[in-house]
């Protein structure tokens, strides 16, 4: 059989995982990305669990050990910048063939796309503007390039999915808000003095998360690889009229969120003000009967998006081999989709159900849950024997 052409909309996380396959496995995989090239805002992000079979066969796993955070702990501070609570992380074997790592997302997905770009097809800054399916094939429009046909189309471009709303329906039937909203700047250059203030000990621990907590709030900054990485997390219900692409009214939101917020809140909403590179949006999860649509399929976000507390790019990199698998050992599209599926919503799942525990340890709603999750977490670190 002569290789088959797909196309993967989204040069994130999934789609360079699955082009890379796809590939391996002689397909032809096209990959086209909204952004001029490929993004760096975001969180660090974790590759473990299924995705690290997935990274050793890609043969990039000792490049992400390389670019791993290295972050210790995770440290709780009050207001004055005091250490509350210090909660390690679980030590790394640097020298274990399978060990997970934390790395920055725009590393990951750089790791990922120079894994593929020799064997697939890049085009960036474009996306897809029509799709018309027949039984044959699928023919697509572009906003720049030409119009091109293609046997199957992949959409693994994010919780805000084109090829989702165009085969599938409108987002607000398959997305639900879940009550928090998150917007990450980068911190090129150090904040006015020390960035944690007076610490209970003598020892500074440059490699620890930071967090500080008021009710239904949360600020974080993570030391990142060299490029410290701040975070605002906070419950709201879903904000009227938002939309996911208003640089400047995300602005407002997270100014307007955090107006009265102590620590070093002011200098980060400063530096949040200044900044180019400010990633803000809903904390929703992602929920479909089904993955495809006749020769149209849903990967990563698009499909299951398990939103900030799910690991979302180890899931997604599981799922695109597993598609790609399904369709070089599948004679038929849609057997393979539903081989695809089946697998992965076994993943998915677990995570998706997790969301209420994850959201009340980190962004406790009131005083008392965060005294309650402070001390818990102190009594964990006795228990550990571990400290800072």
């Amino acid at each position: 059989m002569s290789p088959r052409n797909v196309l993967i909309s989204g040069g994130g996380v999934a789609g360079p995982t699955l082009a890379y396959w796809l590939a391996r496995h002689g397909f032809k995989p096209t990959v086209v990305e909204r952004s001029q090239g490929l993004r760096s805002s975001g969180n660090p992000v974790d590759v473990r669990g299924p995705a690290l079979p997935v990274a050793e066969g890609m043969g990039i796993m000792s490049r992400l050990r390389d670019l791993a955070t290295q972050t210790t702990a995770m440290r709780v501070v009050d207001a004055s910048g005091r250490q509350v609570a210090r909660v390690a992380m679980p030590a790394t074997r640097s020298a274990a063939g399978n060990q997970e790592v934390e790395i920055p997302r725009g590393d990951l997905a750089a790791a990922l796309y120079e894994s593929a770009r020799d064997e697939a097809e890049f085009l960036f800054d474009d996306t897809i503007v029509t799709m018309r399916q027949d039984e044959h094939g699928v023919d697509v429009t572009f906003d720049h390039a030409a119009p091109r046909r293609f046997d199957l189309v992949v959409g693994a471009d994010g919780l805000h999915s084109t090829v989702r709303r165009l085969a599938f329906g409108p987002e607000a039937g398959f997305v639900s808000h879940m009550g928090v909203y998150v917007a990450t700047i980068p911190l090129d250059g150090p904040l006015d003095g020390p960035l944690d203030g007076p610490l209970d000990g003598p020892v500074d621990h440059p490699h620890d998360v930071l967090m500080f907590n008021t009710p239904g709030r949360l600020v974080s900054v993570h030391p990142s690889r060299g490029r410290a990485v701040a975070a605002f997390i906070f419950r709201s219900s879903a904000i009227a009229g938002f939309d996911h692409r208003d640089t400047e009214q995300h602005r407002r939101i997270v100014t307007a969120a955090y107006a009265d917020a102590g620590w070093r809140v002011p200098e980060l909403l400063a530096r949040l003000a200044k900044t180019e590179d400010l990633y803000f949006d809903s904390v929703s999860q992602v929920r479909l009967p089904t993955w495809a649509r006749g020769r149209v399929a849903l990967l990563g976000d698009a499909a299951s998006c398990v939103s900030l507390f799910g690991d979302g790019s180890s899931l997604a990199m599981a799922g695109a081999h597993t598609l790609a698998e399904a369709l070089a050992a599948t004679a038929g599209h849609a057997e393979a989709f539903r081989r695809y599926e089946t697998e992965h919503r076994t993943l998915v799942g677990p995570k998706q159900r997790r969301i209420g525990r994850a959201k009340a340890l980190l962004i406790p709603r009131t005083r008392w849950g965060i005294a309650a999750r402070n001390l818990s977490a102190r009594v964990l670190l006795k228990r550990s024997g571990s400290g800072g």
